[in-house]
């Protein structure tokens, strides 16, 4: 299951880029910050200004594994009154308007509360790519597997330094898209650490079958994206665009994204 069908608009976006000669640019929006209109717009300019993959997050009340820019996103929109049910808008507002692979990031609990067939049936009518799902192991996913299939949708799992041989395998067959790989995330300044570890889960995931690994870790320059894009197939961006969003609405993600794609060339 490691080489993804034609279907998969997570593959495609990610190997169209490859024949280019470059890394994927990988973005991510809270949906519904500062509001649903705006996150639409944010998306739009993001695949217009060099971004191949969009993350559209949906705003948690618990966020344990979002940075403190992300939760203070999420927390606002859930304020304004945000209902999970509008990150379909929001997908829909971007592919019908762009040829970005969308994808829906979320912790598990939300879909198990709309019903996991429901969720995955409304994100594909919406045209979106897939699920890139933090909190859930493969292990636990019979459901979700028999869904996306269903429905044709990606399943991004993450692999991290943590993975056992065992677990990365399986986590590897059980994506389809591409397989997201974390690292230990270190303080500032502690850059090249930060960058052996997720060197070290990009290799050990390609060894155990992956074609596509894409890779954050806390990028917000040109130059961070090179590093990354040297050994990983996407990078991705999550606090500096949504950073970018409050500080300077769509113009500021726009001017950003088109910054960051330039540093997406293999050397």
């Amino acid at each position: 299951m490691t080489t993804a069908p034609n279907t998969s608009k997570s593959a495609i976006a990610i190997d169209k880029a490859r024949a280019e000669g470059r890394a994927a640019l990988i973005g991510y929006l809270p949906a519904g910050y500062p509001s649903v209109e705006e996150t639409i717009a944010a998306g739009i300019a993001l695949a217009r200004n060099g971004a191949d993959l969009i993350e559209v997050g949906i705003p948690y009340s618990d966020p344990v594994m979002d940075g403190p820019v992300i939760q203070a996103a999420t927390t606002e929109a859930l304020a304004k009154g945000f209902h999970v049910r509008q990150v379909f808008d929001v997908v829909a507002g971007i592919t019908s308007q762009t040829d970005a692979a969308v994808l829906v990031m979320t912790y598990w609990n939300p879909v198990v509360r709309m019903g996991v067939d429901e969720f995955s049936r409304r994100l594909a009518e919406a045209g979106g790519a897939g699920l890139i799902t933090p909190d859930l192991i493969p292990d636990e996913a019979a459901e979700w597997m028999d869904a996306s299939e269903k429905y044709g949708l990606d399943r991004v799992f993450l692999v991290a330094p943590s993975s056992t041989p065992e677990r990365m395998r399986r986590t590897v067959e059980a994506s389809r898209g591409f397989v997201y790989a974390v690292s230990i995330m270190g303080v500032t300044g502690a850059r090249s650490a930060v960058s052996d570890a997720a060197t070290g889960v990009v290799a050990a995931a390609k060894a155990a079958g992956a074609e596509r690994v894409c890779v954050g870790l806390g990028v917000s320059t040109a130059e961070q994206v090179a590093e990354i894009a040297a050994y990983a197939d996407g990078v991705i961006v999550g606090s500096a665009l949504v950073a970018a969003v409050r500080d300077g609405g769509v113009d500021a993600v726009a001017q950003l994204t088109k910054d960051l794609s330039t540093g997406l060339a293999r050397k």
